[in-house]
């Protein structure tokens, strides 16, 4: 019926569908339309909104503030991954929040900046991706370089638990001095032998990094504006959770006088229970 009465007009049934689907628009409320809008605006592209963006030379992207926010995050995130290195001795991934974190922080800086009418350089995404990598980098040196494990197992105090040491050669005290040199050459070791085995699988094979595009994707909705705002979100969450766990802690350490004292060792099934067992 509609598409006769289109042609009875005059109207082929294309223009006369068009005609309708513009007075239902024109019928919405602006609430309506504006939320429409803002479903389109998200479904559209991350890689579409910053193709007319120019990429920053390399002097733009290895900026102070990058190496300063770096530092800082960096040795928050050694002290957790200590932490973890000698208690559980299970370490996470830690690149979605040191993105996270890098972002938080550097946009902090560069909006005060602002404010004061001293920003010289805006915050961009891939000076978040070089904090994202120091950090990881310095935590995983914390992590990877044996101070948990077994750095402190060739000490001497560790050694003469064992009933096979006889001299000063079955044993090494660390000392800064060579810690450093060991350091360097098990990190340029692994830079080196990154370099063919990225050349291999991700280039010719083009494999997809999982943790890399993850963390590539969470950068780009960053500096987004829907993805700031849920940033800021994430952050707050995180520092809600931060501050209970360290206030728990906190509270515990109270009560811990020794290995069989505090609440780590309060029976799971109550005193009763353990009087049973």
């Amino acid at each position: 019926m509609d598409h006769r009465r289109g042609e009875e007009n005059g109207l082929d049934g294309n223009s006369y569908n068009s005609d309708i689907e513009a007075e239902i628009i024109n019928k919405k409320n602006p609430k309506e339309r504006e939320e429409e809008e803002e479903e389109e605006e998200e479904e559209m592209s991350v890689e579409r909104i910053f193709e007319s963006k120019e990429v920053p030379s390399w002097r733009e992207q290895l900026t102070v503030r990058a190496f300063v926010v770096s530092l800082v995050v960096g040795v928050l995130f050694t002290f957790i991954v200590m932490k973890l290195n000698l208690t559980t001795g299970i370490i996470p991934s830690l690149n979605v929040s040191a993105g996270l974190l890098g972002f938080f922080f550097t946009s902090g800086w560069t909006k005060f900046l602002d404010n004061s009418g001293l920003l010289k350089q805006p915050f961009t995404r891939q000076e978040n991706t070089v904090i994202q990598t120091c950090v990881v980098a310095i935590s995983g040196i914390a992590f990877s370089g044996g101070f948990g494990s077994y750095l402190f197992g060739m000490s001497e105090v560790v050694a003469k638990e064992s009933e096979d040491v006889q001299s000063s050669q079955d044993y090494k005290n660390p000392a800064i001095g060579w810690m450093i040199g060991f350091l360097f050459v098990v990190s340029f070791l692994g830079l080196f032998s990154v370099l063919p085995l990225r050349k291999i699988m991700i280039i010719d094979f083009k494999l997809t990094y999982p943790s890399g595009t993850a963390t590539a994707h969470l950068i780009n909705s960053f500096h987004t504006p829907e993805g700031a705002r849920l940033a800021k979100k994430q952050v707050r969450v995180l520092g809600k959770f931060f501050s209970f766990s360290f206030l728990w802690s906190f509270f515990q350490w109270f009560f811990a006088a020794g290995d069989d004292c505090g609440f780590k060792a309060f029976p799971t099934f109550g005193l009763k229970a353990q009087e049973n067992m």
